[in-house]
């Protein structure tokens, strides 16, 4: 099994696939899932002869169940640490929820100024800031993130199984398509993590602000999200985000749901893929 021991003795579990001298694309998974949850976007990448590399999370998946460090701060220092460990140069980070924060804070204040980084992706992802503040009056009321703390600690097992199969992939609109099998996996993964990790992140991933951060993030930037995401409403986030990324781009897709690198895979894949490939006068043909 793949692992680093970072500065405080976290083992952080990763995976590596692909040629070692191609393009890396590195993967940031959401709360409270693991690496797994690329594994369709990482066999899809492998086989267009990309390299790919995605971590679990400290307290997630099979990384260490530290009791502390679960802030975004050492989110973005653990993965600074394998991409170190790998040394991987001119990647493309790609993060999704959670991750999305933490790639940001990754690009901004490790990967950019270590000049490792040829573009970020966000899809779905909470920042710039998800809780409601007197500056972000449209974010989420803290009311609503201590009710999932309360659901949480009572039945964390149960709380999962209804979050996977409810709002988080949209199984819960009229007329969708529910994959027992998806909800499963989405379980699986979230029940292997530590639950203190988990409680602490619910903190960490709604009341970090990240505008700062993707003020001062220079790389070419996608931004993709859907109008019908239930769980990092697109208004508050996306919209708010690619305004302060210097060199960003807004992608929304019409009823699309917050899980939908796994719900329509192919249609995000291939979004990924032609940013991916695009040059530096494309982009700015595009912008």
């Amino acid at each position: 099994m793949s692992t680093i021991t970072t500065n405080d003795g976290t083992e952080i579990y990763f995976k590596d696939w692909g040629p070692r001298n191609a393009q890396p694309i590195v993967f940031h998974h959401g709360w409270p899932l693991s690496a797994d949850d690329w594994d369709t976007q990482m066999l899809y990448f492998v086989g267009k002869g990309y390299r790919v590399v995605a971590h679990d999370r400290r307290g997630h998946g099979r990384s260490s169940q530290v009791s502390d460090g679960h802030d975004m701060d050492h989110y973005a220092a653990d993965i600074a640490a394998v991409v170190e460990h790998l040394d991987l140069r001119n990647a493309i980070h790609i993060g999704h929820s959670t991750g999305g924060g933490e790639a940001t804070r990754y690009v901004a204040r490790h990967g950019q100024p270590q000049r490792r980084v040829a573009k970020l992706v966000l899809i779905g992802a909470v920042p710039p800031l998800m809780v409601k503040t007197a500056a972000n009056p449209g974010g989420m009321p803290v009311e609503i993130l201590d009710g999932m703390r309360q659901q949480y600690a009572a039945n964390r097992a149960q709380f999962y199984l209804e979050f996977a199969s409810g709002p988080f992939y949209g199984f819960n609109r009229p007329g969708a398509k529910v994959s027992q099998g998806i909800i499963q996996n989405w379980w699986r993964q979230a029940m292997m993590g530590s639950t203190k990790a988990q409680y602490d992140g619910v903190k960490a991933f709604s009341e970090t602000d990240f505008t700062e951060d993707l003020k001062t993030i220079t790389v070419p930037s996608l931004v993709m999200h859907g109008d019908d995401d239930q769980i990092v409403p697109i208004a508050n986030s996306a919209l708010l985000s690619v305004k302060l990324l210097k060199n960003g781009v807004l992608k929304v897709y019409e009823k699309f749901p917050h899980g939908m690198c796994t719900t329509h895979q192919d249609v995000i894949n291939e979004d990924l893929l032609e940013f991916v490939q695009q040059t530096q006068q494309n982009l700015k043909q595009a912008a």
